[in-house]
């Protein structure tokens, strides 16, 4: 752990003392540093001038020019503005490193190499750091130099070849999966090398992509493939290994119905009394359920619009029936359960005011605490951090003079 942590360490949470300098841009690097934030790592992210994030220009742009998708994914963190074009720019991002336990990073292969930061040569100064790269490929194989996109992920992994319905184009899903899952790999991959370094010293390189995120999603798929050479179609909601499993038609609306055993099944078919169902052969086995399924989603679907989703899980909870409503973004950001699990949260933002957004979801005996920060303006924290870092305030009026450091209006 680094000496400057103590002066700044976060409130309560497992991660408190690590220190992260977060170099990594867009979505699924800063989903990573907003991760480690929430559990108690002082994450300060530098981001580069002219411009900072560029996802600071994405739609939505809200009250005072900020943007909604960039406050959403860079929770609790401090912000500095450097420019790493120029000498002093360089001077201060070396130095923090020398002292950081961890730090992100999701450019291109070379880019950090060209600085004369790259792995091999911050490791010399600092044999503890984890350094942590996202890249679209990996840092290995054929494709390491090749940029790469959630959706170009996404197409490549084979996940939108079985995601839509039979016969469409193929489809992305509609979250950009790929992107999540990289930053939760990086985190994951962070927290191992960090408790290695708790017994060891040593830091280490870990390295994840958005192709091999979008391959981890494939279990079942490559499951089916690898055991007869089988290639699961389009199925639309429903599932490859049992049936029926799937979203289904009610009046009002959609409902999942979860019926992926035989216990479950009878108790499905107990509840809608559709005369004579239990003893067609057709549906005795599972096996005979995926083979007739568009059969016996007709015979369901029938029944099931004759009441509406709120009256049929009510008579699913009753008997233990795994059930839920599909619902629609307001419903789901307003459901009893995402507000008990502590799932969205609050901050008060200099600029934009009160911000909603996505709580931590993963839920600790100890506790994490803290009150959450709103994401940082561009340049926020400058000072403040530079002066823990030894900078005087002659000495950082001469970095911003030069162009090597910017800072927002708003004192932090």
């Amino acid at each position: 752990m680094t000496d400057t942590n103590s002066q700044h360490a976060p409130g309560a949470g497992p991660l408190a003392g690590m220190r992260v300098i977060e170099l990594a841009h867009i979505m699924s690097g800063p989903i990573c540093g907003m991760m480690l934030a929430d559990m108690g790592a002082d994450v300060i992210k530098v981001e580069k001038i002219p411009g900072g994030d560029d996802c600071r220009r994405f739609a939505p742009i809200i009250d005072g020019g900020e943007s909604a998708s960039f406050m959403i994914v860079n929770r609790n963190k401090r912000g500095i503005a450097l420019n790493l074009k120029t000498e002093g720019g360089k001077e201060v991002l070396r130095k923090m490193l020398a002292s950081a336990d961890v730090v992100t990073e999701n450019y291109r292969g070379g880019t950090m190499e060209k600085l004369g930061m790259g792995y091999d040569a911050l490791k010399l100064a600092n044999p503890g750091l984890i350094y942590c790269a996202i890249s679209g490929f990996g840092r290995s194989g054929p494709y390491a130099d090749k940029g790469g996109f959630d959706l170009i992920a996404q197409g490549m992994s084979g996940l939108m070849s079985m995601t839509g319905e039979p016969g469409q184009a193929p489809i992305k899903a509609g979250s950009p999966v790929t992107d999540i899952n990289a930053g939760i790999l990086a985190a994951l991959g962070i927290c191992a090398a960090y408790a290695n370094k708790q017994w060891t010293g040593r830091g280490q390189m870990v390295d994840t992509s958005l192709f091999e995120a979008g391959l981890q999603q494939m279990y079942w798929a490559f499951a089916n493939y690898f055991a007869d050479g089988t290639v699961l179609p389009k199925a639309g909601s429903a599932n490859p290994t049992s049936a029926p499993y799937q979203a289904f038609r009610t009046r009002d609306g959609w409902i999942n119905i979860g019926a992926a055993n035989q216990s479950n099944y009878e108790r499905l078919i107990g509840v809608l009394k559709i005369p004579d169902i239990e003893r067609d052969e057709r549906f005795q086995t599972n096996a005979g359920r995926l083979k007739h399924r568009d059969a016996l989603v007709e015979i369901l679907t029938a029944r099931l619009v004759e009441r509406t989703t709120a009256e049929w899980l009510a008579m699913f909870d009753e008997i233990g029936l795994p059930s839920g409503a599909v619902l629609e973004v307001p419903e789901a950001v307003a459901h009893e359960q995402a507000l008990a699990r502590g799932m969205i949260v609050e901050t008060q933002h200099p600029v934009a005011g009160k911000m909603r957004g996505l709580g931590l979801p993963i839920h600790f005996s100890e506790g994490c605490t803290r009150e959450s920060r709103p994401a940082p303006l561009f340049g926020q924290h400058t000072s403040e951090v530079l002066r823990e870092y030894g900078f005087d305030d002659a000495r950082i009026r001469a970095l911003k003079e030069e162009g090597a450091l910017l800072e927002s209006e708003v004192a932090a």
